[in-house]
C-alpha cells in the first residue's frame, strides 16, 4: 500500500519550520521534541522512529 504525500506547501512548511526551530533552539532534546510536535499537528500517526532512537540512547547509558 502507497502512503500518501503531504501537499507540497505543507511540506514546505515543515521544512522551514524545521530549519527554524534548528537555527533557534540550541538544545538538541529540545529540537527533537519541537520538531516532533510539529509533524504531531499535520500528520494522524506519531511519529515513531524518534522514539525508537531515545530508547536506544537510554540502553547504551
Amino acid at each position: 500500500m502507497k502512503r500518501k504525500r503531504l501537499p507540497r506547501s505543507l511540506r514546505k512548511f515543515i521544512r522551514r519550520e524545521k530549519a527554524r526551530i534548528r537555527q533557534e533552539v540550541l538544545d538538541l532534546k529540545k529540537q527533537e521534541r519541537l520538531i516532533n510536535e510539529l509533524y504531531q499537528k499535520f500528520l494522524k500517526a506519531p511519529v515513531i522512529m524518534k522514539e525508537k532512537e531515545e530508547k536506544k540512547l537510554v540502553k547504551k547509558k
